[in-house]
């Protein structure tokens, strides 16, 4: 099970598996203070309580930290900082007069106000809980408490037209360089060339001359510029595949050539077409809600998108707020953390811990793809519950954990979440990023994420119950839920079930004009990930098709509906073994064989212990049955299928709908009218029915069935629909959810 504590949903689950235990909530009645329970503090003088401490911003750091408030002689009240509880926690445990921690365990209370961190918090060891007494640091009742990496920046004036100027280096900031400066709350914009364009994602972008390799770029003569100092500007580009972008800084810039040398390597060769645009030089500074940091002078150019004189205007000086490292059994509960620079919170090597109920907002730097709101490496049981995560630069949500060889589960969760608005900074950003063994994604809502809504890898992951749509926003070659499997072992073992996914659009280059839907699908098995189980999912509306099979075996795709694949509805693309991409693959995928395949535990996994990589036939023993395909638009296909091994590929008992239109099943030199036919005489989906699943209102994407649907005859289960996405639970942070404004378009709502 995930963590013991605090969660109605988890305990409802104990007692329906039999297991029920009423100690989650008794320690979490315990946790409640008595202070809490009785009502206010300001009607009596309060008394403390055993377990007890308190945190606010009039509190003192000197004082004993067991009352909410001072009292009246100020002598005596809260501390003002996260610290003194943690110092005051750790003497208790060491005193020995004053015992370890016991009964129902230490609940720090933090009143409401803002709470700036000079440095990152950290929890270690010797500040754990155990199972039966935890440690849980939470917001006091429904007050909000707003931890901050950020320092408010004031004393603007005048610069030139509506541009201010502040001295940010008397402010404090002369040893910090930020990077991200936020208006209100909102992220604001680098000076940058050309202007970012919210409402267009064509706007905004300059254009590759030509090829030029992995450290030059070309530009065109009308985007010659000119810098007083170039060498704080940089680029941020997309090379090639338009999968993520890099941003890299300017070692020189020959103008009769057009040619600037970058300070390190894309990721890939740039070529002609590539977008990119400029950022960081003051020049660029001409619209409002760009800035520029003279790192020469500390001084900061800014041209607020508002009236700013009662506005709050922000800039990072920490990377991470919070830091759990080596850690038992301690919650974070109910605060709002905002402006870093970096990964948030990282809970480290720990075990049952709970990040939960938090608002985490404005984090999340460019850096790479292990920046995250909140990571969980490595340990056990921790879970990331019942968050809003939004505005953030990088991913949302990031798990590691499980021993490989072995296959020992980490049973680290994200769980409840709600996830909107990320990789603000790297399109790589994805909402939840998974890795290991025996990790979890369940019942968050995701949406508006320039990539996938879910990545993972390794083995035995579950994802279960998500709610994901309008993601792919910014880049192509994507899906609503993503794995790689280059390995011969990865994903093997894993779950994709029960989850909504819809809209899913992608944005690439296509005939040499840059557009959107593009080559994105829904479900994404990329490049060899076998042994996967893909049951129940509702996916509607995605460009490429509801489901790509990349060249991945042992995979069971069924139960599912699938709705409205623009080109196909399932895309199935194996690798001939003479080609480049498979013979490139082969030396990592026989490796993993060789490694893992003969270890005792991996005995479980159907078709590992086949043929060897060399000798085996891709794409085989895929399994297609029992899924209901509905879908329009005149030219779409059925299948679209590559090097699909017609004798060990499995494909029947599903209902089909094309509104009376011919069914394309991918077989080459046959006309439209006998393609069913001849895939029916080839022996696939010869139990499979033609016919309206009869959905309740597909209009509005209710996918119910009727009571008279024939998907029931072909032994079609009705998916728990109303299971999906996030539930009310005591650890969520807003409820009902009100979704945030995004790119979902007025037609589809």
């Amino acid at each position: 099970m995930r963590h013991d504590i605090q969660s109605a949903f988890e305990i409802r689950m104990i007692k329906k598996q039999g297991k029920a235990s009423l100690l989650p909530v008794l320690v979490l009645l315990l946790l409640t203070p008595a202070f809490e329970r009785a009502g206010s503090a300001q009607e009596q003088e309060p008394k403390p309580q055993p377990g007890q401490y308190f945190v606010a911003t009039n509190g003192n750091n000197a004082w004993t930290g067991t009352l909410p408030v001072p009292n009246r002689n100020r002598t005596d009240g809260p501390f003002s900082s996260l610290e003194g509880a943690r110092d005051a926690i750790r003497r208790a445990k060491a005193d020995e007069a004053k015992g370890t921690i016991g009964g129902g365990g230490i609940a720090v209370l933090v009143r409401g106000g803002v709470y700036p961190l000079s440095e990152t918090f950290k929890l270690g060891v010797s500040d754990s809980g155990t199972p039966d007494a935890p440690v849980v640091y939470r917001a006091y009742r429904n007050e909000e408490v707003v931890l901050t990496g950020g320092r408010r920046i004031t004393g603007f004036s005048a610069y030139k037209g509506q541009i201010l100027k502040a001295d940010v280096g008397a402010q404090g900031f002369r040893d910090v360089y930020f990077r991200q400066l936020f208006f209100n709350g909102k992220r604001q914009v680098l000076a940058r060339y050309p202007n970012f364009d919210p409402h267009d994602l064509n706007g905004g972008w300059a254009y590759s001359a030509s090829d030029s390799g992995k450290r030059t770029l070309q530009f065109s003569l009308q985007d010659l510029r000119k810098w007083e100092h170039p060498e704080a500007a940089e680029v941020v580009i997309f090379a090639r595949y338009n999968w993520w972008n890099n941003i890299l800084g300017i070692v020189s810039i020959d103008l009769k050539s057009r040619i600037i040398t970058l300070t390190t390597d894309t990721s890939y060769d740039i070529t002609a077409g590539d977008r990119y645009f400029f950022r960081n030089a003051l020049e660029e500074l001409d619209s409002p809600g760009e800035w520029y940091l003279d790192r020469a002078t500390g001084t900061l150019y800014f041209w607020p998108p508002a009236d700013w004189k009662s506005a709050a205007v922000y800039a990072p000086v920490l990377e991470t707020l919070v830091e759990i490292d080596g850690a038992a059994n301690i919650t974070l509960r109910g605060f709002t953390i905002e402006c870093g620079e970096g990964t948030a919170i990282i809970v480290r090597d720990s075990a049952d811990c709970l990040i939960a109920q938090n608002i985490v907002r404005n984090v999340g730097g460019y850096a790479d793809s292990h920046v995250a709101a909140v990571a969980v490496d490595g340990g056990k049981h921790n879970g990331v519950v019942g968050n809003d995560i939004y505005e953030v630069g990088n991913n949302a949500i990031i798990l590691r954990g499980g021993e490989r060889e072995t296959l020992t589960a980490a049973g680290n969760y994200a769980d409840n979440n709600y996830i909107h608005h990320v990789g603000g900074l790297y399109k790589q950003g994805v909402g939840v990023d998974i890795s290991g063994v025996g990790n979890r994604a369940s019942h968050n809502l995701i949406h508006d994420c320039p990539r996938f809504g879910i990545m993972f890898e390794g083995n035995d992951q579950i994802i279960e119950y998500n709610h994901i749509h309008h993601v792919s926003l910014e880049t192509c070659d994507t899906g609503g839920i993503y794995v790689d499997g280059r390995d011969w072992l990865t994903p093997r073992g894993s779950v994709i079930r029960y989850n909504y996914i819809h809209d899913v659009l992608g944005y690439g280059r296509e005939n040499g004009k840059w557009v959107s839907p593009y080559f994105a699908w829904g479900i994404y098995l990329d490049d060899n990930a076998s042994g996967v189980d893909i049951i129940g999912n509702v996916v509607a509306r995605a460009i490429r098709g509801s489901i790509h099979l990349h060249n991945g075996r042992d995979n069971v795709v069924e139960n599912n509906i699938f709705i409205d694949g623009t080109s196909q509805q399932v895309e199935m693309n194996g690798w001939p073994k003479t080609s480049a991409q498979y013979i490139n693959t082969l030396p990592t995928m026989v490796e993993g064989y060789k490694k893992y395949g003969p270890l005792p535990g991996w005995s479980k996994y159907r078709g590992l212990r086949g043929p060897s990589p060399q000798d085996a036939v891709p794409m085989a023993n895929n399994k297609l049955q029992r899924n209901i395909f509905y879908y329009q638009g005149p030219q779409a296909k059925l299948y679209k299928h590559a090097n699909l091994p017609y004798d060990s590929f499995e494909c029947d008992y599903n209902l089909v709908y094309h509104f009376g239109l011919p069914l394309l099943t991918g077989i080459e030199n046959v006309n439209a009218e006998q393609q069913w036919v001849q895939w029916q005489a080839l022996g696939f989906d010869r139990h499979s029915l033609v016919a309206d699943p009869l959905f309740v209102n597909p209009q509005k994407d209710d996918y119910h069935l009727r009571p008279n649907s024939p998907a029931l005859k072909v032994g079609f289960k009705p998916i728990p629909v109303e299971k999906i996405g996030p539930y009310r639970d005591p650890l969520r942070a807003t409820w009902p959810i009100v979704e945030a404004a995004g790119a979902r378009p007025a037609a589809r709502n």
